[in-house]
């Protein structure tokens, strides 16, 4: 990406120690979940101005449904234009 950085208002989004190492490239999954499950509007609205929409989908699609917050699930599913969440195996058989 850049040298650009994550903006104050996401601080709270993360543990202070985490916020101040944040890498917006290599850490952009940490970022996009965090800053789902705990952000507002505006926040979403610069992950997905910064990262693309693209990229994001991708994201929430591949990770493990449980990750996201259930009360945040429909708003996602509307935003990001996503039918159905990544849902994990529960066993072997």
């Amino acid at each position: 990406m850049n040298d650009k950085k994550l903006p104050k208002s996401f601080e709270p989004l993360f543990w202070s120690q985490d916020y101040e190492k944040l890498d917006l490239d290599l850490d952009k999954k940490t970022i996009i979940i965090n800053t789902i499950n705990y952000g507002d509007l505006d926040e979403w609205k610069w992950v997905k101005t910064f990262y693309g929409e693209k990229i994001i989908k991708d994201i929430l699609m591949k990770s493990p449904h449980t990750e996201l917050r259930d009360h945040v699930k429909p708003l996602i599913q509307i935003f990001f234009s996503i039918s159905q969440f990544n849902h994990a195996p529960r066993g072997t058989n």
